[in-house]
């Protein structure tokens, strides 16, 4: 396990899929996750986190793109593991911007560190190549809401990542709230717990979960929050990092408590 990806004062602000983006007459544009102008956009306001990604096409290149098609954000239509790379380059999410590859994101923002989820069983060979061919190893942290994902994940690397925590990993440090004597059966092999406030109506959000996920030395990260009351509360609670579509919110809140800019090497 890396852990020089959260080797950074706490808290964090993590951009949701790049977060809200503006245009050039500063209109805010909330149709463009997960392209260049939106990480772009976040690393101008100081971020230095960005979250996003990883799903491949048919031919195995491996994108920046959260959903199996790509009918919601963008002006094509298919399922994006079925097709071959060639035709979602065609593809324009908000009707101007291409679908970046998760490589070139890599490359262009070299002192970002990124988040990323990953979305599809076939998206895990082709984000370790990318990897192995960035050097980027050092600066991802890997999660994914399938815990066998994460476990082919922990098979498959030749290098050491860090990894953020998996549904099973969550439901035992959620019991171990409750139950301290449970704390040993909570994984060591990861680094953070990223969660919602609430699972199915079920909160998963406590005090005493903070409390237990630093016992473990975890950070604890909650998504995604896009109201500033609400990040306020929730730093109040001692969470570790927040992660938003509302950037520029984020960067306020943060900002009137002397917590910004974001945190750097």
């Amino acid at each position: 396990m890396s852990d020089v990806y959260l080797a950074s004062p706490t808290p964090i602000g993590l951009a949701h899929r790049g977060g809200w983006s503006t245009d050039s007459s500063g209109r805010v544009r909330t149709d463009l996750e997960n392209t260049a102008a939106a990480f772009e956009h976040a690393v101008r306001l100081g971020y230095r986190y960005l979250e996003t990604d990883a799903r491949a096409t048919a031919d195995g290149v491996l994108l920046a793109f959260h959903d199996p098609v790509l009918d919601r954000v963008t002006d094509r239509e298919g399922t994006v593991a079925e097709l071959p790379h060639s035709e979602v380059a065609r593809a324009r999410v908000g009707g101007s911007e291409p679908v970046p590859l998760l490589e070139d994101l890599l490359g262009s923002l070299p002192e970002a560190r990124f988040n990323i989820d990953v979305k599809d069983d076939s998206a895990v060979e082709p984000l370790r190549r990318v990897l192995r061919r960035t050097n980027a190893w050092d600066r991802v942290c890997v999660g994914s809401f399938n815990q066998s994902r994460l476990e082919r994940v922990r098979r498959t690397f030749d290098r050491p990542v860090t990894l953020s925590s998996g549904p099973v990993d969550v439901l035992r440090l959620r019991l171990a709230s409750f139950v301290p004597l449970l704390l040993p059966l909570v994984r060591r092999d990861v680094s953070c717990v990223q969660i919602p406030l609430r699972h199915r109506g079920f909160p998963l959000l406590s005090r005493d979960l903070v409390a237990a996920a630093h016992r473990l030395g975890l950070q604890v990260h909650v998504w995604t929050v896009n109201d500033p009351t609400l990040m306020g509360r929730l730093l109040d609670l001692g969470v570790d990092g927040i992660v938003t579509d509302n950037t520029a919110a984020l960067r306020r809140v943060l900002l009137d408590r002397g917590l910004w800019p974001a945190p750097t090497h």
